[in-house]
């Protein structure tokens, strides 16, 4: 009789993060789909700052917004995978939603080039986003580095 036993080392810190921000990701996708969490669903559009919808009554979202949400939440639970990964989705992605805040702040919200589209809360959610995501990446992929440089372990 074989016994067949798991060598699968324990996630890292970072890639533990990484898939907690990739689940809320998927979660913000799915919940701005659903008539009720998204308020004025029926006025929902596909890309355009027409759209009427707002997740919780407060983030203005479209298709395309709810997209992308599902998109960052399922590149988050893939790059989790390794810590390598998990650091470059952090800090990558929290990269972006820091030039998506300077983009909010910069396009009218009114104006067209806002296709996401975005409003004022959105602008500033995206701003402690990437502040969180890239703080979070610093912090546990930096934690990680150094504790596998002290033990001399090879990873």
């Amino acid at each position: 009789m074989t016994t067949h036993t798991s060598h699968r080392a324990a996630a890292a810190p970072v890639q533990r993060a990484a898939q907690l921000v990739g689940v809320v990701f998927l979660l913000v996708g799915v919940l701005g789909f659903i008539p009720g969490v998204t308020t004025d669903y029926g006025s929902m559009e596909f890309a355009t700052h027409e759209s009427g919808a707002e997740l919780l009554g407060l983030f203005q979202v479209s298709i395309l917004h709810n997209i992308v949400h599902l998109a960052y939440g399922l590149a988050g639970l893939a790059l989790a995978g390794t810590v390598a990964g998990a650091y470059s989705y952090l800090l990558v992605g929290g990269a972006v939603y820091l030039v998506l805040w300077v983009y909010g702040l910069s396009v009218g919200h009114d104006s067209d080039a806002n296709f996401v589209p975005l409003n004022a809360a959105d602008d500033w959610l995206h701003f402690a986003l990437g502040v969180t995501m890239i703080a979070l990446a610093l912090a546990l992929g930096r934690r990680r580095s150094s504790r596998t440089r002290s033990t001399g372990a090879q990873r």
